[in-house]
């Protein structure tokens, strides 16, 4: 990603107008850039049979699932409220896959009837699904390489220690099971976590999977998962995914050789598709002189975007409405009755009251990790492809906060 300076617009679309017409804050996301991530995973990957799961968890707006499916990627879902969005947008039986974990056996099997693929994560739901469907239904089977990688401990998956998969230490245990029910498993599966910009540790954890596929003589599928690290500030490192793409399909043609037919090699991004196409806009209410520091205060909290508060993530600002001004040092805080810190010592253009904002990195695990904490309305939504800039959620009223509720006065 290379960051401006400055942003006053995306595809020729003024954002303060935008936010003029659909008001403050308010999430923006840049179909150009969904587009171009899209075709990157392609081109790193052209030699082999890949196909692309979009892990939507990162952002489930109907809109983006749309563009992402009609741009030939399947999806992800690990939950039967994202199943039937994906539904919703568009996806058949045959382009969902679901990665549960540890979640009701009966909840797996509505998402069977419905017609996804399942990612068997535990021992015991492999024995629940060979006594339920035998081999009847086919699945895959969600390893856990037992390899730590990733950019922060509370988003890696596939260490020994992580609730995610069944660990491959467990592999006569699981084969004993698949001969049993005579399973019919068509792939294997493992993601490692998220932030990861080293060929290294998807080398590593596709050894692992390699070496347990050849247990498994009926299979179509490898799914290496995600977690392709994006740029989230100016002069970050990212994955280089032409080097990434040169080395795993080199690890999996040699592999395809031994096993004896090509496979089909699956990833499940989300991040990596939709983070650096989102921006929320916020307002800044009040700037507040403090001895200590400054303090940016803006018309958003943690509600909003939570992933500063929950994993001390960094998401670079840029002042939209004050791009020359003068370069002053602030804390930029949200309006929540909590700690609610968006950046520390953050410097950037002078801020003054009614400016306006722009956090970068905000189409992943954004609006779909917002909350209605405080009793405040999360924001509307805007997709600018083509350069033309759509509504694709409004934003809430106090009738949504109140909808669910039951007065028993």
């Amino acid at each position: 990603m290379s960051f401006p300076r400055q942003l006053t617009s995306v595809q020729s679309i003024s954002l303060s107008e935008l936010c003029q017409q659909y008001g403050t804050p308010l999430y923006v996301y840049d179909g150009e850039i969904i587009r171009r991530q899209v075709a990157r995973l392609q081109e790193a990957f052209s030699g082999l049979d890949m196909h692309i799961k979009y892990a939507c968890k990162a952002n489930t707006n109907l809109a983006i699932m749309r563009l992402l499916r009609s741009l030939g990627v399947g999806v992800d879902v690990v939950s039967m409220g994202e199943l039937h969005m994906a539904a919703q947008a568009g996806y058949g039986p045959g382009e969902i896959t679901f990665t549960p974990s540890g979640v009701p056996f009966e909840e797996v099997k509505e998402a069977v009837e419905a017609g996804a693929v399942v990612n068997v994560d535990s021992l015991a739901l492999l024995e629940w699904f060979g006594e339920t469907y035998g081999s009847e239904k086919p699945c895959l089977i969600r390893l856990k390489p037992n390899v730590a990688a990733g950019g922060n401990i509370k988003i890696m998956t596939g260490h020994r220690d992580s609730k995610f998969g069944i660990s491959v230490d467990l592999l006569d245990k699981i084969l004993e099971i698949v001969e049993r029910y005579s399973l019919k498993i068509i792939g294997l599966h493992q993601h490692t976590g998220s932030d990861i910009k080293e060929a290294s540790a998807f080398l590593q954890a596709s050894e692992v999977i390699f070496e347990a596929a050849r247990h498994f003589p009926d299979l179509q599928i490898i799914d290496l998962g995600g977690g392709f690290k994006v740029a989230y500030k100016p002069d970050d490192e990212v994955t280089d995914m032409a080097h990434l793409g040169a080395e795993i399909s080199k690890g999996f043609q040699k592999f395809c050789q031994s096993y004896g037919r090509n496979l089909q090699l699956w990833f499940e991004p989300g991040k990596f598709l939709v983070s650096e196409s989102g921006y929320l806009l916020v307002q800044a209410t009040v700037v507040k002189e403090d001895p200590a520091r400054t303090f940016v205060h803006v018309d958003s909290g943690l509600n909003h975007l939570i992933r500063p508060m929950m994993y001390g993530s960094y998401h670079h600002i840029l002042n939209v409405s004050n791009p020359e001004g003068n370069p002053s040092t602030y804390n930029v805080v949200g309006y929540i009755c909590e700690t609610d810190t968006f950046a520390t010592d953050r410097t950037m253009p002078e801020v003054r009251p009614g400016d306006l904002l722009a956090f970068l990195n905000a189409g992943a695990y954004g609006f779909t990790m917002s909350s209605n904490y405080n009793a405040r309305f999360r924001p509307a939504e805007v997709l600018i492809d083509q350069e033309k800039a759509a509504l694709i959620r409004r934003r809430e009223t106090m009738d949504d906060l109140l909808r669910s509720q039951l007065d028993l006065a």
